[in-house]
């Protein structure tokens, strides 16, 4: 539609995840449009975090050096793991400040039709560290859809042989939901994860 240097902005904004052609454009004008400094700065944040940011040796969680913050904290419980698809994810748990032991990122989720098999993900990783670090607990937190649940299986079962407790976050309703919205998946999974009071 436009030609030259907007155009290639628009193309490269586009790439992004999330972004499709219209907020593409959009965060392409706004660029334009915006001081010198604020682009400027955009792109020096964008260049020093691909020259400064690496993913953990032990967990593949995002990290500035060989280990992220949370594998080198001493104070976390190794015996317990958290498994996680992306470093987001565990970015996201952590915010909730229940966990108290460590990540493992799976990097991904297995997924046929996009070619993506348990052998693409850090699952041999996770045996190790199991094993290693004396791990008593796995809560698997992988997403609650088709791609997450099957990876949760195959997590399961391939920890099975360990003899170690393995949970998966309960899913459901959301706080504050009404049950008149709810759909029949997902009343069906609240039902089924129901506890005791």
């Amino acid at each position: 539609m436009y030609e030259g240097p907007i155009q290639d902005l628009i193309d490269e904004l586009s790439r992004l995840p999330g972004i499709g052609p219209k907020s593409a454009q959009r965060l392409a004008f706004h660029l334009v449009k915006a001081q010198p400094e604020e682009a400027r700065r955009l792109a020096e944040a964008i260049v020093h975090a691909k020259e400064r940011i690496s993913f953990c040796v032990e967990c593949g969680n995002v990290a500035e050096g060989d280990r992220c913050r949370i594998c080198r904290d001493e104070g976390r419980d190794r015996t317990v793991l958290c498994v996680v698809e992306e470093p987001k994810d565990a970015s996201t748990i952590e915010k909730a400040g229940v966990i108290k032991g460590r990540y493992h990122v799976l990097g991904g989720a297995i997924s046929p039709l996009d070619g993506i098999g348990p052998e693409d993900l850090r699952v041999q990783e996770l045996l190790d560290r199991v094993q290693r670090d004396g791990v008593t607990e796995v809560i698997l937190a992988t997403n609650p859809n088709l791609e997450g649940n099957a990876t949760a299986m195959y997590v399961a079962a391939m920890l099975k042989p360990f003899g170690v407790r393995v949970t998966r976050l309960a899913s459901g309703l959301p706080v504050g939901g009404d049950l008149e919205y709810a759909d029949e998946v997902t009343l069906s999974q609240a039902l089924e994860g129901r506890r005791e009071m």
